[in-house]
């Protein structure tokens, strides 16, 4: 006798979800890249994962320019270039130029796994806490006359030199301490806003106001940060502006005597006033 037969379905394994994806895994032991879930999962635009995804697989050397994007992806210089600067300004790249031994200016752009990280320590110096890894992708050199004097100092200089507390501006402190009211999340350390009063100072000796620099920090911010928001201030700190020209100073005309009768009136030589003129005038006619 035959076995009983059944056509319907099998069933489902117990812990498998009813609906949503159910991922097929496979044990990857080479060309693989690890991508942090913040990055993968990031809200927004779905060129900017995608580049940086395809920027965190590249071999540390190679050049990711609009360009070299460009040949590699679908998207238009317009979405390439957006992307860059949205990740810039997350946190995930960072543009420097740096002089080589040589005296030539390159550009050499660096790539976060996570925002904020530092260079990993020197092997041969003293031992400290593990930082996020932060690769050079690429390196262009130019010529040192190509770019001018003040492009060639590195963005984040003034983040190399220690500020104590006590040391920085107290107004620049005042700006930074009172983001909080207009934002809860942009609390800082210490050590934070020592770091970033100098920015601040430079702000306020080019001729904004603390309010014009608040607005400035606190507009169009992320729903979520990925990172502490020292990161995202210092970035927006980073180009100080120009400051604001000398107002011309009104030329003050003297006061001076009338030699006809004797009233103050302004004038740039000494004679008669108005009404002295007027009258010899009539007196001449008449």
């Amino acid at each position: 006798m035959a076995d009983p037969q059944s056509n319907a379905p099998s069933r489902a394994d117990a812990g498998a979800p009813t609906s949503g994806v159910i991922h097929v895994r496979t044990r990857l032991t080479a060309d693989f890249t690890v991508i942090c879930n913040a990055l993968a999962q990031r809200r927004g635009s779905a060129v900017t994962v995608g580049v940086a995804a395809y920027i965190s697989s590249l071999p540390d050397g190679t050049p990711v320019t609009i360009t070299a994007l460009c040949e590699h992806f679908t998207e238009g210089e317009i979405l390439i270039s957006r992307a860059l600067r949205e990740l810039e300004a997350a946190g995930y790249l960072e543009r420097r130029r740096e002089r080589t031994p040589t005296g030539q200016v390159r550009t050499r752009t660096y790539f976060y796994d996570v925002p904020g990280g530092d260079p990993e320590p020197d092997p041969d110096g003293p031992p400290g806490p593990r930082r996020p890894r932060k690769r050079p992708v690429t390196a262009a050199a130019t010529p040192p006359t190509a770019v001018p004097e003040a492009a060639q100092v590195p963005a984040r200089a003034e983040a190399e030199t220690p500020v104590t507390l006590a040391d920085a501006d107290p107004e620049a402190i005042a700006v930074l301490a009172a983001l909080r009211r207009i934002d809860p999340r942009l609390v800082l350390s210490e050590q934070e806003a020592a770091r970033l009063a100098p920015a601040v100072g430079r702000w306020l000796a080019a001729g904004l106001l603390p309010t014009h620099i608040t607005d400035h920090l606190t507009a169009r911010l992320p729903d979520h940060f990925l990172t502490r928001p020292v990161g995202i201030l210092a970035y927006r700190l980073k180009e100080t502006p120009l400051p604001v020209p000398p107002a011309a100073h009104p030329v003050v005309v003297p006061l001076r005597n009338c030699d006809g009768c004797d009233r103050a009136f302004r004038s740039a030589e000494p004679g008669r006033c108005r009404g002295c003129r007027a009258a010899d005038q009539l007196r001449a006619v008449g």
